[in-house]
């Protein structure tokens, strides 16, 4: 029997009373002053995992044929209070870490006020950095960046992390199925500990974490732990060498601007660039590991003003796509921004937005699909004059769609057969630019 219209707003009364009495779910402590039934602790290394039994585990002969020089340790500790800890330990490794697994579990009711919180002592941390992850579900994790607070905290003793769950979500996550709510993962070298871990129904975060949304149009400096050292100067370098050549009368009249793949130019693909682009005066600014954010703060920065190329070669996006996984409409938004951005600086200059390169050794490949899903998106950003959009991708890659090791080493970065590649795929359209006249 279906209720009346006049006792529906007394049924949904009902109904919202009844949802808001609710007990909440339940604290899910992870890691506490006894072990937790149900809960493994594992040592990660980056192609291994190994169970902490005992005292301690090492991944020492994991890594022994290819980084003879790393290690990486996790131990069993105590806080000044006599509390369980955990202690990780590793040298000159791009990724280890704690991690925390359980059997599958909901975490759906605490997705939208909850929060996750743990102690943490940083002991060590000037040559390395932090990230905190969480599971979103099979074949799901999400993570946020931890590597200036964690560097913050150096020293400091025992301190309280609380983040927001909703850090570590994005739209279509399920939470249903979690199997590992926590991991703390290290790059470079470092000495941090670990306690009480727990994810809770409320809580006040003391954190703050990037909004996936809007962090690839947000103007950033790149904050790696390997790059915070040289990326700022490489920067202001970058502004002294532009400077340097409008001072010359050698103003470029080509810059390429993007990421490790641009940089390259000036490395493996040195002797190319020296062939084909060294008699433009051409400027180099490729800056390894930026994203799209990046590429904006640095344009905001000073990158080309002063500066009036007739062209400008901008490839960027398959970092947004790879650590940080952001989905190809965020990706395309990022290099939309930074289309505006050179075109608002550079009002006489044309751009040759070129398609992000393939990755990985063949077209079924997660973030060779996902890069492909962005390069499809691109020509919509380029009116044929002012933006010319570019794919030379089928120039790398066999008739079956592989990408070969003898081109791209890591299946990632061209070397220098790569960039001659590049150069050739891109010169008939880069000629045809440079030989129209100006805006």
């Amino acid at each position: 029997m279906r209720p009346s219209f006049t006792a529906l707003p007394l049924l949904v009364s009902c109904l919202l009373s009844a949802a808001a009495s609710a007990a909440p779910p339940a604290p899910v402590v992870l890691l506490g002053d006894a072990p937790r039934p149900g809960v493994e602790i594992l040592a990660l290394a980056p192609d291994t995992t190994h169970r902490l039994d005992g005292e301690k585990v090492t991944a020492d002969a994991a890594l022994r044929t290819t980084f003879p020089d790393s290690a990486i340790e996790l131990a069993r500790s105590k806080r000044p209070d006599g509390g369980a800890a955990l202690t990780l330990q590793w040298r000159q490794i791009w990724k280890s870490g704690v991690a925390l697994q359980t059997a599958p579990q909901d975490l759906r009711p605490f997705l939208a006020r909850g929060t996750l919180a743990f102690d943490l002592k940083v002991d060590a941390l000037d040559a390395g950095g932090l990230m905190v992850k969480v599971g979103c579900g099979p074949s799901c994790e999400r993570q946020v960046p931890f590597v200036l607070p964690g560097r913050a905290a150096q020293g400091k003793g025992w301190q309280r992390v609380v983040l927001a769950l909703s850090c570590f979500a994005r739209d279509g996550d399920d939470f249903s199925q979690v199997a590992r709510p926590f991991a703390l993962e290290g790059t470079g070298s470092g000495q941090v500990g670990i306690a009480n871990v727990a994810i809770a129904a409320g809580g006040t975060p003391n954190t703050a974490c990037p909004d996936w949304r809007t962090v690839a149009v947000t103007p950033a400096k790149l904050d790696e732990a390997w790059s915070i050292d040289w990326w700022l100067p490489r920067h202001r370098q970058k502004l002294d060498e532009a400077q340097q050549l409008v001072r010359e009368a050698r103003s470029p009249k080509l810059v390429f601007i993007g990421d490790s793949i641009t940089q390259g130019w000036e490395k493996e693909g040195a002797p190319v660039w020296q062939t084909h682009y060294a008699k433009f005066d051409a400027l180099d600014l490729g800056f390894g590991g930026d994203r799209t954010e990046n590429v904006l703060w640095r344009l905001q920065n000073g990158a080309v003003d002063g500066l009036d190329p007739k062209v400008a070669v901008l490839m960027i996006g398959t970092n947004n796509t790879g650590l940080r996984g952001d989905f190809p409409a965020n990706t395309v938004a990022g290099i939309r921004r930074n289309l505006d951005e050179i075109q608002q600086r550079l009002p006489r200059t044309r751009i040759l937005l070129v398609a992000i390169f393939p990755r990985d050794a063949t077209p079924e490949s997660a973030l060779r699909r996902t890069n492909e899903a962005i390069n499809a998106q691109l020509p919509a950003l380029a009116d044929g004059n002012r933006v010319v959009f570019l794919d030379v991708n089928r120039a790398f890659l066999t008739p079956d769609g592989t990408l070969s090791k003898t081109i791209m080493p890591d299946l990632l970065h061209p070397n220098e057969a790569g960039y001659a590649i590049w150069a050739k795929a891109m010169q008939p359209e880069l000629d045809r630019l440079m030989a129209l006249p100006r805006l």
